[in-house]
């Protein structure tokens, strides 16, 4: 799926509902107490407005964010090698994935490397405990930032949750930030390595004379006495 996030619905009768909204084009589905699917002419004059996206049949889902990206996503669909930010230029390899169809594409924007390093992408085909296994050792593979897309079948046909996937790529200090659609048959998840903090900067030496602000002045008066006897 392209895109997944909580919305509140007001369906065409007035009936209010809250729940999940997703869009894995050419669907876009609502998950609450009531579940709906809307593709092809169902998705004929939708439009944005703010925060609410507003379809033809008069259903209005209000959106944490601002509708119009998903307008724009379902008007104006980017391409497969986009959604996966295929980029000229980029070194992306293949391993255990085993699509001419995807290859084709891929061909036609880069030439595939071997899976050696530095990596700007790599897509994984994997659909066993053991494949998820193999994770650890992809990781050196990739440039600093470079992307790790685990593919999986989905649907019926699926041999792994994503909560598995995730966890595997987490226990070798990778983080996931996007899903998409594959293909009809696939899902894939992109994991990235976790950025570690920056050290804060060194305030340095101050001039002479120079005192540093902040922090708690010395108390002078301590140890002194006041001068009272205990009570």
């Amino acid at each position: 799926m392209g895109k997944d996030t909580r919305a509140e619905v007001v369906w065409p009768g007035g009936e209010r509902d809250a729940g999940r909204l997703q869009l894995e084009l050419p669907r876009l589905s609502f998950r609450g107490q009531a579940r709906r699917v809307w593709q092809g002419a169902d998705l004929a004059g939708i439009r944005a407005d703010g925060h609410q996206l507003i379809l033809a049949d008069g259903t209005r889902l209000t959106l944490p964010g601002m509708a119009k990206g998903w307008v724009d996503e379902i008007v104006t669909p980017k391409g497969r090698l986009d959604k996966l930010g295929v980029k000229a230029g980029q070194k992306v390899a293949i391993i255990n994935l085993p699509d001419p169809k995807f290859l084709t594409e891929l061909s036609a924007r880069v030439t595939p490397v071997s899976a050696t390093g530095n990596l700007d992408i790599l897509f994984y085909g994997a659909d066993s405990a053991e494949e998820l296994a193999a994770i650890g050792a992809l990781v050196p593979r990739l440039a600093e930032r470079g992307a790790l897309w685990v593919v999986s079948l989905k649907g019926r046909a699926a041999k792994l949750k994503d909560t598995e996937v995730m966890a595997a790529a987490k226990a070798h200090g990778l983080v996931d930030n996007k899903v998409c659609a594959f293909s009809d048959a696939r899902t894939a998840l992109r994991f990235t390595r976790r950025l570690e903090p920056r050290p804060p900067r060194s305030a340095g030496p101050l001039p002479a004379g120079a005192k540093r602000s902040g922090g708690f002045a010395p108390d002078r008066g301590r140890g002194r006495s006041s001068g009272r006897s205990p009570r």
